[in-house]
């Protein structure tokens, strides 16, 4: 299918803030979406693996989508919608986009007989808005979304956080769909590459320097790995703390 593109070059993985009692910050998450927004990134990805997805509840989801899409008017805000069974993937679609989403990110459940049969209830769901897969199996378990299935599978885009450059050239030498990496390490590849776009945790701490690697500077690449680290380590702990450090954010997580 021909590529719908949400974006071109550098969005942000975001995170969610908690308040002191544990509750989600709507106001402090939405204004750091438009801080980050106004620093550049192109998009944001929202109740995401970086957002702590896994620990947020339904409703939660929902208004954390409406607070950010308000918060960053023009920019496009991408819902994760993923879930284990296929009706609760679909309950969150609709909500996602009842919230403003204008994109849908979902990956496929850890055990999927038929990624196509997963995923076309999902794309007609989502009608005319993005449908992105996500391919990160080692922090979602199961195989995720090998590369070879794509051409088959009702997909706009995918996000591929597995940092595997060989896969990435596959990916944009063998298929239509917008290709956007989810790994830091690959931020310079990919643009030179020409693929759609990045979306980045670490684009939560250090925006600017994302978006040049992503425009051709090869020393914020390597610059980036400082960052990047920091988002690997001891998640979300350390991706929290790094972002605090730059940003006074909150830093309480839910997972870990």
């Amino acid at each position: 299918m021909a590529a719908q593109r949400l974006w071109d070059g550098v969005g942000v993985a975001l995170v969610t803030m908690f308040d002191d009692t544990g509750a989600v910050d709507l106001v402090a998450s939405a204004d750091h979406a438009a801080t980050l927004a106004d620093l550049g990134v192109a998009g944001v990805l929202v109740a995401g693996t970086t957002g702590e997805a896994d620990a947020l509840d339904d409703e939660e989801r929902a208004a954390l989508i409406a607070a950010v899409h308000t918060a960053v008017p023009g920019v496009p805000v991408l819902a994760g919608a993923g879930a284990p069974f296929a009706a609760a993937a679909l309950r969150r679609v609709a909500a996602a986009l009842d919230a403003g989403a204008t994109g849908i990110l979902v990956p496929p459940p850890r055990v999927c007989g038929d990624l196509r049969a997963w995923y076309e209830p999902l794309a007609a769901a989502a009608g005319e808005h993005p449908l992105l897969g996500y391919h990160f199996p080692s922090m979602l378990g199961g195989p995720g979304l090998p590369a070879d299935a794509l051409d088959d599978l009702p997909l706009d885009g995918v996000k591929d956080s597995s940092g595997d450059v060989e896969r990435l050239l596959v990916e944009l030498s063998s298929w239509s769909g917008a290709v956007y990496t989810g790994s830091s390490a690959l931020v310079h590849a990919a643009g030179a590459l020409r693929a759609a776009g990045a979306i980045l945790a670490v684009a939560n701490m250090v925006p600017e320097l994302c978006i040049a690697a992503w425009d051709g500077d090869a020393d914020a690449q390597r610059r980036l790995i400082e960052a990047h680290l920091d988002a690997r380590r001891d998640f979300p702990h350390g991706l929290k703390a790094a972002t605090a450090r730059r940003f006074g954010t909150p830093v309480r997580t839910r997972l870990g």
